[in-house]
């Protein structure tokens, strides 16, 4: 396996950031996960243009948005695969212990690591614990992901994929790692960016290519939406069969359903929407 790391590739064995790096010691970073088939990324100007709305809400410089391109390619050719995980990393660099940020440089790592195609349809739960839709890095995709991993275990030990929260108002906000979208009455709905959910890439083109609403909902709507469906970058657009003990008969639905096949073929005929 081949790594970039701050300037070129890299044994992964041999591949290293300091241990003193912002983005270990404090969580000061921002990160993009980013979908390859066949070596061919897709959204990738999308999932720049994020990382550089998140490293400016942290505060760090712009990553250099060639060099991460290269990057990407250059990662993409070294490790072959069918359908990949492309992680970009990109963090506060070498600096004291302690929440003050250093001057040595941002890092930038990218790796890849091999997926599979996610299932038509899968469980969820509901966790106890809030999105802050008021927090000082509300809507950044941060490195700091310690509540999601707690989360996530929960949802596993449940026999879940994945685990949906409510924002600290008592609206339904978002997954650890997805965005979520209900039917009520034959109309598709998704929590707005304000309710404090991240504004996924997947999600965006969602909402673009079907019409949804953006529409604040209480959490309690998955009591009762007709159909329930998760957007994500690995996920695309996958149905939900399962909300906690509550069974949806018919998943996909039929708004769901569509919403597939239209991702499907739009996500087919452009690679870089």
């Amino acid at each position: 396996m081949q790594i970039w790391v701050n300037g070129g590739l890299k044994n992964a064995d041999a591949a290293q950031v300091s241990v003193l790096d912002h983005g270990l010691t404090v969580g000061d970073g921002v990160f993009e996960t980013v979908k390859a088939t066949q070596g061919r990324t897709f959204a990738l100007t999308r999932h720049l243009d994020r990382l550089t709305r998140s490293a400016r809400g942290l505060g760090l410089p712009d990553p250099d948005l060639d060099e991460v391109r290269r990057a990407c390619a250059a990662v993409l050719d070294a490790n072959p695969m069918p359908l990949g995980r492309l992680r970009i990393t990109y963090t506060g660099g070498l600096s004291p212990l302690g929440s003050d940020r250093g001057d040595a440089g941002a890092t930038l790592v990218v790796a890849l690591g091999e997926s599979t195609r996610r299932p038509d349809t899968t469980a969820v739960i509901t966790v106890p614990w809030t999105r802050n839709e008021r927090s000082a890095v509300v809507g950044l995709k941060t490195t700091s992901y310690a509540e999601n991993v707690v989360a996530l275990a929960k949802a596993h030990g449940q026999g879940a994929s994945e685990a949906l929260f409510a924002n600290t108002a008592g609206q339904l906000c978002e997954g650890t790692g997805s965005n979520v979208f209900v039917v009520l009455d034959g109309q598709l709905h998704t929590p707005p960016l304000a309710s404090g959910c991240l504004g996924g890439i997947t999600r965006a083109l969602t909402v673009e290519w079907t019409g949804a609403q953006e529409t604040a909902l209480p959490l309690e709507v998955l009591e009762s939406a007709d159909e329930i469906f998760l957007t994500s970058t690995l996920r695309d657009v996958q149905s939900v069969h399962r909300v906690d003990g509550r069974v949806l008969a018919q998943a996909p639905g039929p708004v769901t359903a569509k919403a597939m096949r239209i991702f499907d073929e739009r996500a087919g005929s452009n690679l870089d929407p």
